[in-house]
């Protein structure tokens, strides 16, 4: 297994909280409360993952980690992007399945957060991680159940818009031969 410390090896050191001989397996978490981060630290940490990332583009574990840390400042498509890149260079990787579909939980897009928690509980490769994936699939499905999700935009819209469209102009047909 390859660890932080090794794949960013020659950069300035990690912000305060980035534990940097971890194993990959279990990717570092700098914070465990999101609003006790000041805006500055989050700033720096976001700027050595970018900087790690560059001089290491084949480490899922950064991408993993950099999209967590977009996500934590509240850069939706950043971090949808840093985690999609780092599944697709290691489409085995636990966090960055089981993250993507928090992400998903998140912006309350449940039937893809469904499938992605789905992915990531395949991917498990222990009882924790199989417990963190079952936990987070189970409140997927609550919220499913309750009704709290987004709608989905998945039907064509081609034959509502031609009869609004048929309507207004027998509208203004009729308009026109009332006068």
């Amino acid at each position: 297994m390859s660890t932080i410390s090794g794949a960013a090896q020659g950069l300035t050191a990690p912000p305060p909280g980035l534990v940097p001989n971890r194993p990959s397996r279990i990717l570092p978490t700098p914070w465990r409360d999101p609003h006790s981060v000041s805006k500055e630290q989050l700033t720096s940490y976001v700027a050595f993952l970018e900087k790690a990332c560059e001089e290491n583009p084949k480490s899922a574990d950064l991408r993993t980690c950099l999209g967590m840390a977009y996500a934590m400042d509240h850069q939706i498509y950043k971090s949808s992007d840093a985690l999609e890149a780092a599944m697709a260079l290691d489409g085995s990787h636990f966090f960055a399945h089981l993250k993507y579909a928090e992400l998903l939980y998140r912006l309350r897009a449940l039937t893809r957060a469904e499938e992605a928690t789905k992915a990531a509980l395949e991917l498990a490769g222990n009882v924790w991680e199989i417990g963190l994936a079952r936990k987070q699939l189970q409140e997927i499905r609550r919220l499913m159940r309750e009704g709290s999700q987004r709608p989905e935009f998945n039907k064509p819209l081609l034959i509502p818009a031609l009869s609004l469209a048929g309507l207004f102009a027998l509208g203004s047909a009729l308009v026109v031969l009332w006068k």
